[in-house]
């Protein structure tokens, strides 16, 4: 890692003890949405390497769902999250009704990407709220964007302004369960974060972890 500031496998399990109470405030405000029960697990955090990132992704070329936002307010930084096309078609036809969306379609029906976006208001929202419980930080979202494009098109953009002090991301696994008539389905995501400099130290800091 370029920047002087080194992440530990303790820093990585406060991540994920964050992860896991933001993915429970999610799985709640989903189960509302939805009508019925959903599960969040955040099963690992990791430290990864950019190429590492793409393979997790499936390949910089896979073509993904990928919603992008910036953090603002105490902490500054960049927040990706990524589903397989095929996993975000039928997480939003099941959320809006509509067994006939597809994201391959041109253009992309305005209800899909808004449910899309809703999406991750409330994933974004929901772990950004724990990480401000957590460290007594103000921090919130800016409105979420979506692509759907090649992962590597997707992050690009902000790995533009990282690359210059780290060359290293932190990935939050998200794996999504949903209880229905024909049994359990889960939808695995990747939520890649990537701090401005300034805000490993704030985070850690504040945490008293540095």
């Amino acid at each position: 890692m370029k920047s002087d500031h080194q992440i530990t496998d303790m820093h990585l399990d406060v991540l994920k003890e964050i992860g896991n109470i933001g993915a429970a405030h999610a799985a709640t405000a989903l189960s509302q949405l939805l009508g019925r029960k959903i599960d969040m697990l955040v099963p690992k955090v990791s430290l990864v390497s950019f190429d590492e990132m793409f393979d997790l992704a499936g390949g910089a070329e896979r073509i993904v769902a990928g919603i992008y936002l910036r953090i603002q307010g105490d902490l500054s930084g960049s927040m990706f999250f990524v589903l397989p096309i095929d996993s975000a078609n039928e997480f939003i036809r099941r959320l809006i009704g509509d067994e006939t969306f597809d994201f391959h379609a041109v253009p992309i029906p305005e209800m899909g990407i808004s449910a899309m976006q809703e999406l991750g208001n409330i994933l974004s929202g929901s772990y950004l709220s724990a990480l401000s419980d957590f460290t007594g930080l103000k921090v919130h979202p800016t409105v979420p964007s979506l692509s759907v494009d090649m992962v590597g098109a997707i992050v690009s953009f902000g790995l533009i302004e990282v690359s210059h002090y780290s060359d290293e991301v932190i990935v939050i696994d998200t794996r999504i369960e949903e209880e229905g008539d024909d049994g359990n389905s889960s939808v695995d995501g990747h939520f890649f974060l990537l701090p401005d400099p300034e805000s490993y130290i704030t985070i850690f800091r504040s945490l008293g972890v540095l």
